[in-house]
């Protein structure tokens, strides 16, 4: 079992999350259900994910979790962008979301990487 708190993918999408929660405050209350849950949803499956994985036995299992995470990044990238697109987030506001977003990617990319390349 892996300590999920010593994972930086984890701890950057868990800072991504408290920042979308942050950013969806101001939403329209009639999206509540809708593109502030969705969003909200996808951004905390992220680090969850990770979590959920970290603890599995087994490298694939561990793998199938982290690809799981990877794929509720990216709804949460098009989520922060459809967003932007209907006039909810500023692009002051969405784009430190959407950089976030990416190294996450990229930081998640890269311990996905790793963990397949273990024998």
């Amino acid at each position: 079992m892996r300590d999920f708190k010593k994972i930086r993918a984890w701890e950057m999408a868990d800072d991504l999350v408290v920042n979308i929660y942050s950013a969806t405050k101001g939403f329209p209350k009639e999206e509540l259900y809708a593109l502030t849950s969705q969003l909200r949803r996808a951004a905390y499956s992220v680090p969850a994910n990770i979590v959920e994985g970290s603890s599995r036995e087994s490298k694939k299992d561990y793998l199938h979790f982290l690809h799981i995470a990877r794929g509720s990044l990216s709804e949460t990238h098009y989520f922060i962008h459809l967003a932007n697109r209907l006039g909810f987030l500023l692009q002051a506001e969405s784009d430190p979301l959407i950089s976030a977003t990416i190294e996450t990617q990229r930081v998640l990319s890269g311990l996905i990487k790793s963990v397949a390349a273990e024998t």
